[in-house]
């Protein structure tokens, strides 16, 4: 008799997870939904005039283009650690750009470099001071998927390495401050590395969709097999 509950028991268990991550992956389709429409809309928003009042909404701002006005800080320099192109390691260059009206820099990812087989070894990423006009694409910093302490604590001299971006503590080694998001330099802007700036970096909405239909799919599956076995005995 305790042999027929366990087959009971074990659905009784599986069915509703199964139901549950049904439900989760179309939670996560209306979620992607609404990171693809917000991609869209900052595409095509106004150009934003980056100034040194312009609000810190990094979410609001994301995927606006830009233009900025002031000088490269080439004195000042980040290493963006532990980002692959080609199958290759390397590194994003991000460079202040001090603007005119104030005393604030935003971060411009200059595109990536390849890092040379001796980490001691950093590469040449010298740039101009002059006073010039840039444009580009505010986004977020790169993000990682598990941030081990220490990860944003940059490294000594300059150009400075580090795993993570963090505004707070680079406007701290900078001496001045620092917006909490970066422009994605033009691919035509002169003075730019590798840039494979991506449009869509997110598993689609549809792919969500086809899990849940699989999970839902799984827990009838189930749900049919127990009525069959329950039948039979």
């Amino acid at each position: 008799m305790k042999f027929e509950k366990i087959p009971t028991l074990v659905v009784l268990c599986i069915l509703p997870i199964l139901v549950a991550l049904g439900f989760w992956q179309l939670d996560r389709a209306e979620q992607k939904r609404a990171f693809f429409a917000r991609q869209q809309q900052g595409m095509a928003a106004p150009v934003v005039q980056l100034t040194a009042l312009t609000p810190e909404d990094k979410d609001t701002l994301r995927y606006k283009s830009a233009v900025a006005i002031g000088h490269y800080d080439s004195a000042h320099q980040i290493l963006l650690d532990n980002q692959m192109a080609g199958g290759k390691a390397g590194y994003f260059v991000l460079t202040p750009f001090i603007l005119d009206d104030g005393n604030k820099a935003v971060l411009v990812n200059r595109g990536w470099i390849q890092a040379n087989q001796d980490r001691k070894i950093l590469p040449d990423i010298t740039i101009q001071k002059n006073r010039t006009q840039i444009t580009g694409r505010i986004n977020h910093f790169p993000s990682v998927g598990i941030k081990l302490a220490g990860a944003d604590r940059p490294s000594e001299g300059w150009p400075t390495v580090v795993q993570v971006a963090d505004s707070v503590i680079l406007s701290a080694k900078f001496g001045y401050p620092v917006f909490s998001f970066m422009i994605e330099l033009d691919k035509q802007a002169p003075e730019g590395y590798r840039r494979e700036w991506r449009e869509i970096a997110v598993m689609p909405p549809e792919q969500h969709v086809a899990y849940a239909v699989q999970w839902f799919g799984l827990a009838i599956a189930l749900a049919l097999m127990f009525v069959w076995f329950s039948r039979v005995k």
